[in-house]
């Protein structure tokens, strides 16, 4: 029996849930997401909660029971409070700032790195503290953008330079020593 996918989704105020036979749409404050339904699985509302069931009790089936729980709850979280990921920039000369649409970041190549802001996530910069926020509702592509932006200069296992999320944890190698 699937743990995650029999935990009923409580569903705001706030929020309205169209169901369809191949997908569910929340529409909330903040904006409208989608989810498609695989065949085996059936969504329906009870009494303000999403209810996710299967219909047979194969493997496959019972992997996309969770999935499918999983995923309507992550959008109706996204539609109503956002989803948020933080970025440290860590190095002597590093750093970002915003130019209209685009992130230009001084990474220690002989060139900025310019990454052009996609209109579905919003992203900030904190130029004091080095920090870059991913903000959206779509949790997959905030995770996305953030992955890619980390991905222009990862933390260095030596000095520790580089790009990381701010609760990630770093352990340096020890480097060379002297004879």
């Amino acid at each position: 029996m699937s743990r995650i996918g029999m935990k009923p989704i409580p569903v705001p105020a706030s929020v309205q849930v169209n169901i369809s036979p191949e997908k569910v749409e929340v529409k909330g404050p903040k904006g409208v997401l989608e989810t498609r339904i695989p065949f085996q699985i059936q969504v329906e509302v009870k009494d303000g909660q999403i209810v996710v069931s299967r219909s047979s009790e194969d493997k496959q089936t019972k992997s996309f029971h969770g999935l499918t729980r999983a995923l309507i709850n992550n959008n109706v979280v996204g539609v109503t409070e956002g989803f948020k990921k933080q970025l440290k920039i860590v190095g002597v000369g590093y750093r970002a700032e915003l130019k209209g649409k685009n992130l230009e970041m001084q990474l220690g190549f002989s060139h900025p790195v310019i990454f052009p802001v996609p209109d579905d996530v919003a992203i900030t910069v904190e130029p004091k503290e080095n920090l870059i926020t991913v903000e959206g509702i779509d949790r997959q592509r905030v995770g996305e953008i953030s992955a890619v932006i980390r991905r222009f200069r990862k933390p260095d296992a030596y000095k520790g330079k580089g790009i990381r999320y701010i609760d990630e944890h770093i352990s340096l190698k020890a480097g060379k020593t002297g004879a």
